[in-house]
């Protein structure tokens, strides 16, 4: 496979629309009539849709699909099919089917493709699921992703906006892949700090998500195109507040690295541009900021909990090889939404 496949402008999560474009088109949709069994829509800004259908059942609903962020067509694939999978855990959902989407252009090698596809069918067997299908269509560009298709109760969804004063947050992988990925683009990237953040990306939240059922997750959301912080402000959803203990926050180093060398993605500039008003920083270095701002690609859970089980909770995430830590807490809403401190 002497053929490289083509970049887009931005790979992974950062070629996702800026927030402030999708709010605005999602705002002019026409609505249809209320059904009371649509439990969770795209109103709410959550990771998923929610369908029930019956007592004791509902259908978990995404699609995510990206242009490529890594070489490899293999691992590409199975980055791609991690991201589109995490959505269902981050309903507290459990994965059953699958559906490939597809871009690739007729004049490339054709073995890139089966590879790509490859990397994905085994994130979906690992998830548990059954890849059943799926679509294509011939593109300038390579892209790749999945329909995915979960079950959840309908009375144990986890949403991202119904956190509780006094809640520990939680979250479950490191930040700074979207910068690690850039400055490998440029070839300034580290092959250690390249492995980290490829690992990162291929460790599906089901193994997360499994643990966070012992406990009362009160919210949840998976920190993914629209940063740490984007995803955070959804979570406080203007009826709370947020203080992020900075020195907490688990980061790829070589990250911090390379932000102060200004190795930058756009879609950051667009989440901070979007997001910073809500955003107070006391003393937090510039490098710091940049990796809040970062957009994830594949990233990990940020949960609310309930503060007496939060150290338990950790230490179980820990033991399951997972660098989770308590980043903040939730608390009355205040002048600003998050202050990081």
């Amino acid at each position: 496979m002497s053929e490289k496949i083509v970049f887009c402008r931005g790979g992974g999560c950062t070629a996702k629309l800026g927030a402030g474009i999708l709010s605005h088109v999602l705002s002019k949709l026409p609505k249809a009539p209320c059904d009371e069994n649509l439990l969770v829509g795209y109103d709410s800004k959550d990771d998923a849709a929610v369908y029930k259908i019956s007592d004791e059942a509902a259908l978990v609903q995404t699609l995510d699909f990206f242009p490529p962020m890594v070489e490899d067509p293999y691992t590409f694939g199975k980055i791609a099919a991690t991201n589109a999978l995490s959505d269902i855990y981050a309903m507290g959902g459990e994965v059953k089917t699958a559906l490939n989407i597809v871009c690739f252009p007729e004049d490339m090698d054709l073995n890139i493709l089966g590879e790509i596809m490859r990397g994905g069918a085994e994130k979906v067997i690992e998830a548990g699921g059954q890849l059943a299908g799926g679509h294509s269509i011939a593109d300038s560009d390579v892209k790749y992703g999945l329909s995915v298709t979960g079950v959840v109760h309908p009375e144990k969804i986890y949403q991202n906006n119904s956190g509780k004063v006094g809640d520990k947050l939680i979250l479950t992988k490191k930040l700074g892949v979207g910068i690690v990925c850039t400055a490998k683009r440029v070839g300034e990237a580290s092959a250690e700090a390249m492995e980290e953040a490829i690992n990162s990306m291929t460790t599906l939240n089901k193994y997360a998500t499994e643990i966070l059922r012992k406990y009362p997750v009160h919210a949840c959301t998976d920190v993914t195109g629209f940063s740490f912080l984007g995803h955070l402000h959804e979570m406080v959803d203007g009826k709370l507040s947020a203080i992020v203990q900075v020195k907490n926050v688990p980061v790829i180093k070589e990250a911090l690295a390379y932000a102060d060398e200004f190795l930058l993605t756009a879609a950051a500039q667009k989440n901070r541009n979007h997001f910073g008003e809500y955003v107070h920083f006391e003393n937090v270095p510039f490098a710091m900021e940049e990796v809040l701002y970062d957009p994830q690609t594949s990233g990990g859970l940020l949960v609310a909990v309930a503060p007496e089980c939060a150290e338990e909770l950790l230490e179980e995430l820990q033991a399951a090889g997972l660098p989770a830590q308590i980043v903040g807490e939730l608390v009355e809403k205040d002048e600003y939404e998050i202050y990081v401190r």
